[in-house]
């Protein structure tokens, strides 16, 4: 069967994505030059097009120093020749060297201008708050990204790692002051959900809240890290410690009964399951090979009915 990728609607944007996003972060660093055009070029030959960046990535690697993600990308499209026919999202707001972690109005102008340096852009599709910044005032925050909506260097502005309460209160004031609205969120959400508790700080997990708040608003979700890194599958990747719980191995014992029964990989049913639930998730899928890249993309192919799906779901809800 050919994977075929579907689109769906970014929250009111008006603006149709791939159903999976690729993850691009450690494109340039971990991931070869070559290994990252190899993964990109399957990626767009399935019909791919949204593409997850951002100025951090990936900083932390040894000899990282952030930027090498969008550099690796503006690389790629120039020798493709593929830029129009990309949907690009980058994000703002997280420290990295010679850069504080906020969302000051003159931090996202100045890092937005670089990241459409680094790709050598004129416009980015979709920028995001990367973190939420409590020090700044919303009020600062949104004018930055309203302001360069109507520069033309946006074209959309999406929230991560923020609590439903913050987005809430964002999204007002954007539509009193008809300024441009976070049109989705993307957080950290899988299959598994976090033990009661459990802190990813500075990143934020999906709970309940949320979910409940994207459902009613029409606010995409989009979910990073739905695979856990390989915890799934791999025998050296152990589920991380924040997902160690009660609830747990009976999700895991439904996950692998199923996948037994549809011939499909657990990956591909946690990427089937986060698309088809409600609210329907956006995967930012990630993978170091394109072998990896090409089994989670035929999760596109896997059809859950609404048993499967609650069965897969029975007992769940965010913490």
């Amino acid at each position: 069967m050919k994977t075929e990728m579907r689109k769906v609607s970014l929250g009111g944007s008006g603006e149709q994505v791939s159903a999976i996003s690729l993850g691009a972060m450690f494109f340039g660093t971990k991931t070869d030059a070559a290994a990252s055009h190899a993964i990109l070029d399957l990626y767009r030959e399935s019909g791919g097009t949204f593409i997850d960046t951002a100025n951090i990535y990936a900083h932390w690697v040894p000899g990282g120093k952030g930027g090498e993600s969008e550099t690796l990308l503006g690389n790629w499209m120039r020798a493709r020749r593929n830029r129009d026919s990309l949907f690009l999202a980058t994000k703002v707001g997280f420290p990295y060297p010679t850069v504080e972690r906020n969302l000051k109005a003159s931090t996202i102008e100045a890092e937005c201008n670089k990241s459409l340096r680094r790709m050598g852009i004129e416009t980015i599709d979709l920028f995001y708050a990367h973190v939420d910044d409590r020090t700044t005032p919303l009020e600062e925050t949104l004018t930055a990204f309203d302001a360069l909506s109507r520069a033309g260097k946006v074209r959309f502005v999406g929230a991560s790692n923020f609590p439903a309460w913050r987005l809430s209160e964002s999204c007002t004031l954007s539509r009193d002051h008809s300024w441009a609205p976070y049109c989705c969120v993307q957080q950290r959400y899988s299959y598994l959900q976090p033990k009661p508790g459990a802190s990813f700080d500075p990143q934020l997990a999906a709970n309940s809240d949320l979910l409940d708040y994207c459902a009613s608003s029409g606010l995409t979700l989009l979910a990073y890290s739905p695979l856990l890194g390989g915890a799934y599958t791999r025998i050296d990747r152990t589920i991380p410690e924040q997902y160690q719980w009660r609830d747990t191995e009976d999700r895991l014992e439904r996950l692998k009964k199923l996948s037994r029964e549809m011939g499909v990989t657990p990956n591909q049913l946690v990427l089937a399951w986060l698309m088809q639930a409600t609210p329907a998730a956006v995967p930012v899928m990630a993978g170091s090979t394109v072998e990896q890249v090409r089994e989670n993309l035929g999760a596109l192919d896997v059809r859950l009915s609404a048993e499967q799906i609650a069965f897969l779901s029975r007992g769940n809800g965010a913490s």
